[in-house]
């Protein structure tokens, strides 16, 4: 069959655009708000046989998240798969990413042929386990973190499978994550219904034959990209801290890149055996964490599909702190993601240093648990607000402010101020951007936060996870470090507590000041070389204070 390249480019679109109407329908339908406002979630297109059409990644961890399940649930039900069958998935030993980010698929037919898969996968409130909220620090097996669902159908031809439904929502603590599932089978229903349209029209043999046309020639797009990378072989290395068992313990990354003529290898066989206690990632997770960081290096505008995958390979043994072995607790994973990036950035500046960042301010964030005074209502709330700091800087860039971790990237966005005090029974008393909380550089890193919070209610718990209060966000040729993530609770009588960087503290009294710092990232090339006026607008917006602009940029106050 003739290839019409216009058409290649017109479904290309068509797929995108369904991808965005689907995240759109989610965001609208959604009753988390760890869903509807910061948006956690990714929408999906695949074919038969489970490869990316096109994503809408609101969350850029989750861009390798549905296609390896996918495959998993057609080679498990294999002719077994039917029109109107939904099923749901979260099993991180099964190419899940982490227990609380639950995928639902749709398979979609046209004359009886199956031709492809919508699917959404998004963070839940709430997934069982030991502690509310789906993030158990003191997890040392899965069993501890989540209920584990491996693919399962919740309806079958059309009708819903009550059994199956209830048995699964009988273990998790919430209603909303009812309502949220149920908006996520919206979303792939919609977008069953926009590629069933979209083939119809143009018939499957022109189908197949011009989506194996993209595929092609995003790869050839990804291939000329990496061709354009020196040839050799390069290593990066980072640290992770504490494990939530053992204080003080340290794991590290690392990374062998080896770039050939048109792919290039990942190799992180030299990492850290898998953690005793809830510091692990999985496969998928880890492959995320890779894909997102390399994509920052290339064209932005390649499509993601297929094609982007094929030149990339990964190595990462089972059994390291990257793809623990079942049954091993890996909640933690997606947040690995900022030292996997470390490692690659490290690595690859050696041969593309006007392409790679500085480093990202890393995780440190908490969730709140509790009983709503108001409603009598159970609620869960991860605390996006404290948690965003800025971006590392790069050649002829400085970093974004509050733009949050590296796997984030953008995608997770801020509460509204309103709907946060209204669905929580905490009160903001302070959010800004702190001065000085950027490494200094020729360009500099993007700005961190300082967050205030009063509690209210008197039940309150608070899980706290991450590792960025150890080492701050290291600069680059020159550029300067950042400074720590903090986290501390100041209470009525006056005393303070810093709780450990993987934490569980429960009834937290009424009125206690939860008070949060999220560095900025870190600075890129020589602050002395960074343009005088650029100096002088920071210093006037008190980006930086007039002692940090004299000792590292050389400014004087006129």
């Amino acid at each position: 069959m003739n290839i019409d390249k216009i058409l290649v480019s017109v479904l290309q679109r068509g797929f995108k655009s369904i991808t965005d109407e689907m995240s759109i329908s989610l965001t609208k339908t959604t009753r988390s708000p760890i869903l509807c406002e910061a948006k956690d979630f990714v929408t999906g297109l695949y074919d038969a046989e489970g490869q990316m059409l096109e994503q809408t990644e609101n969350l850029p961890i989750l861009s390798f998240s549905l296609g390896p399940v996918c495959k998993e649930i057609i080679k498990q039900y294999q002719n077994d798969i039917f029109p109107g069958d939904v099923i749901i998935h979260n099993d991180v030993f099964t190419m899940g990413n982490q227990n609380n980010d639950v995928a639902v698929f749709k398979p979609i037919f046209v004359n009886n042929t199956l031709v492809g898969w919508s699917a959404a996968k998004g963070h839940q409130a709430d997934i069982g386990g030991a502690v509310q909220g789906g993030y158990n620090p003191n997890a040392t097996e899965v069993w501890q973190e989540a209920l584990r669902i491996p693919a399962v159908k919740i309806y079958e031809k059309g009708i819903i499978r009550k059994d199956v439904w209830n048995l699964i929502f009988a273990n998790i603590r919430l209603q909303m994550v009812q309502e949220d599932i149920k908006a996520q089978i919206g979303a792939c229903t919609l977008g069953e219904r926009r590629l069933h349209s979209l083939v119809s029209k143009h018939g499957l043999d022109v189908f197949h034959s011009h989506k194996q046309d993209l595929f092609d020639s995003t790869e050839k797009i990804m291939r000329s990209e990496i061709k354009n990378i020196p040839k050799g072989t390069y290593t990066g290395k980072s640290m992770v801290y504490y494990d939530g068992k053992y204080k003080g313990s340290k794991f590290p990354i690392h990374v062998k890149i080896t770039i050939r003529e048109t792919d290039i290898i990942f190799d992180f066989s030299k990492s850290s055996i898998q953690t005793k206690g809830f510091v692990n990632g999985t496969y998928s997770s880890t492959c995320s964490a890779i894909t997102l960081t390399f994509l920052q290096m290339v064209n932005p505008s390649i499509p993601h599909n297929e094609g982007m995958l094929k030149p990339l390979k990964y190595i990462v043994p089972e059994g390291t702190i990257l793809n623990a072995s079942y049954p091993a607790a890996t909640t933690f994973g997606n947040h690995l993601c900022p030292q996997i990036a470390d490692a690659i950035c490290k690595a690859l500046g050696k041969a593309i240093p006007d392409k790679i960042t500085a480093g990202w301010n890393h995780l440190l964030c908490s969730l709140f648990t509790g009983i709503h005074p108001d409603s009598g209502k159970k609620y869960v709330d991860i605390c996006f607000l404290g948690m965003k700091g800025g971006s590392g800087a790069k050649m002829g860039n400085d970093g974004y402010d509050h733009i949050g971790m590296i796997d984030a990237s953008g995608g997770v966005l801020d509460q509204d101020y309103e709907m946060f005090e209204h669905q929580t029974p905490h009160l903001l008393l302070q959010h800004e951007y702190l001065c000085d909380s950027a490494g200094t550089g020729q360009w500099r890193g993007g700005l961190g936060t300082e967050t205030k919070i009063l509690m209210g209610g008197s039940d309150t718990t608070m899980v706290v996870f991450g590792d960025g209060d150890v080492e701050p966000p290291y600069g680059l040729f020159g550029g300067r470090k950042s400074i720590l993530n903090k986290i501390e609770l100041q209470f009525k009588n006056g005393k303070k507590f810093v709780p450990l960087s993987k934490d569980i503290v429960q009834n937290i009294p009424n009125s206690t000041v939860y008070y949060q710092i999220a560095g900025g990232g870190g600075g890129y090339g020589n602050p002395k070389k960074r343009e005088k006026a650029k100096v002088y607008e920071d210093v006037r917006n008190e980006v930086v204070s007039n002692k940090m602009a004299r000792k590292y940029y050389g400014y004087a106050k006129t």
